[in-house]
């Protein structure tokens, strides 16, 4: 039996999960800024006691990769690694933007093949990073960070009924609205339960990472912010 741990915390959303054969049992999550050092490893052992499972059962650890908040993905994925490496159990990597679309896909009842997906990380400013799937969750276009204007996506939008979601999708609406096949949906949040379909896919399969040397995917450098007086 596969148990495995589910942790996502790429944007203001601490959140984590548990599943067994890639079947969810449960899940702990909280949406609020600068949370995730402080709740992450509370948010792992409460989900254990609350599943009456232990540590000792854990077969892997799955985590959101990337693209993201620096400092969330850093606090993730050395939680992750760390469990791993106590725990000699492997480390399974999932693409944010594609747990992203799976979460919201799944949610969706009346999906043919003139729809695309595309989750929108915030990257400060009018800047998002992002990717486009169909409704099988495969990549249409794959990850980049995009400055977002009146013509960004226009050839895809001119061939697709468009659904933008995720936290960068909101400041993006009034731009992008003015095409009639843009769709943006202000109600997503990340969750570690939409890991859960493929990180069991690549449990199966044995697609783990390297704990040693495996890296966050932050998709640009990070920059520092200068301290307020």
């Amino acid at each position: 039996m596969a148990l495995i741990l589910h942790i996502e915390t790429a944007t203001t959303t601490c959140s984590v999960a548990l599943a067994e054969n890639g079947v969810f049992i449960d899940k702990i999550e909280r949406t609020e800024a600068n949370i995730h050092a402080a709740s992450l490893t509370v948010f792992i052992d409460e989900l254990l006691k609350k599943t009456q499972r232990s540590f000792k059962e854990l077969k892997a650890v799955a985590v959101s990769m990337g693209p993201g908040s620096y400092t969330g993905l850093r606090i993730g994925v050395s939680t992750a690694k760390g469990l791993c490496f106590a725990l000699d159990i492997p480390l399974i990597a999932i693409n944010t933007l594609t747990a992203m679309a799976n979460g919201f896909i799944k949610k969706c009842y009346s999906v043919n093949g003139n729809t695309v997906f595309c989750p929108m990380i915030d990257a400060r400013r009018m800047e998002v990073y992002t990717a486009f799937y169909n409704k099988e969750v495969e990549v249409l276009k794959a990850t980049e960070a995009v400055i977002v204007d009146e013509n960004s996506f226009k050839a895809i939008l001119d061939t697709y009924i468009v659904y933008f979601f995720g936290d960068g999708a909101p400041k993006c609406e009034e731009v992008l609205a003015t095409h009639i096949n843009t769709r943006v949906m202000d109600d997503f949040t990340n969750s570690a339960q939409d890991l859960i379909e493929p990180a069991y896919e690549k449990f199966k399969e044995a697609v783990f990472e390297d704990i040693a040397y495996f890296e966050p995917y932050y998709l640009k450098d990070y920059v520092a912010g200068k301290k307020k007086a």
